[in-house]
């Protein structure tokens, strides 16, 4: 199944889901360290292997994180080609003034939002999807 490229269909259809739990981005410099646990996401970096978390295993594996993440799926199947998607979607928090940190995956796009602000982030989300 192929996703979605126009903007205006992606707009309309993006069903923002907020998962349950808070999330954290850590940094390490051997996997080993996660002894086994499997993160929600990962990327290499020349400075170590970025891995997302939920808030529990990294405070069970003592690592160190400064940011605690709301997790918001947006439900539509968008391409990975698809153009201005991110743009709109992170205008919107901006000017409510909620950052935003995107990953996206095959499927979907993920946001990840201040703890404090996952509920007001979702809210502005579904207003942009009602324009």
């Amino acid at each position: 199944m192929l996703g979605e490229t126009s903007l205006n269909a992606l707009l309309r259809g993006l069903s923002p889901t907020l998962n349950p739990g808070e999330y954290v981005f850590c940094t390490v410099s051997d996997e080993r360290v996660l002894q086994g646990t499997r993160p929600l996401g990962s990327f290499q970096e020349r400075e170590g292997l970025t891995v997302i978390l939920e808030r529990p295993q990294a405070d069970r594996l003592q690592l160190p994180y400064t940011y605690v993440a709301a997790w918001i799926t947006i439900s539509i199947h968008s391409a990975l080609e698809a153009v201005g998607l991110t743009a709109a979607l992170s205008t919107a928090l901006a000017q409510a003034g909620i950052s935003c940190n995107v990953v996206a995956g095959f499927y979907h796009d993920h946001l990840f939002v201040s703890a404090a602000d996952g509920s007001r982030a979702l809210q502005v989300l579904r207003e942009l999807a009602a324009q």
